[in-house]
């Protein structure tokens, strides 16, 4: 067992739970609206999402163009859908398709 790998995942994962439960324990309604605190938990979001980005797009950077053109393509779709209708949903959702569809075309190219 590689036990690097094993820390570095449950520090992600205890990361990651601390960003999505600390606004529900600490009840941000009942901070300070200028305060610090509240300045950090509404900027952990936003930070936690491009962190895990960073993180699932790492493996795809290869000098093969395969293994990166879902990644870009996928990416790509979801800005402009999130630019086109501002819907998380809808955005996650072309980003998948888009994704999905990608990964089978160069499939469907190779084979």
């Amino acid at each position: 067992m590689n036990w690097e790998l094993l820390t570095v995942a449950l520090m992600a994962g205890a990361a990651n739970w601390a960003f999505r439960a600390l606004p529900v324990i600490l009840r941000s309604d009942r901070m300070a609206a200028s305060g610090w605190l509240e300045r950090f938990l509404s900027a952990t979001g936003p930070a936690a999402i491009a962190t895990l980005f960073v993180a699932a797009i790492l493996p795809a950077l290869s000098p093969e163009m395969r293994a990166f053109a879902p990644v870009a393509v996928g990416t790509l779709a979801v800005l402009a859908a999130y630019a086109a209708g501002r819907s998380v949903v809808l955005a996650t959702l072309a980003g998948a398709l888009a994704h999905g569809l990608t990964v089978w075309a160069i499939g469907a190219a190779i084979a």
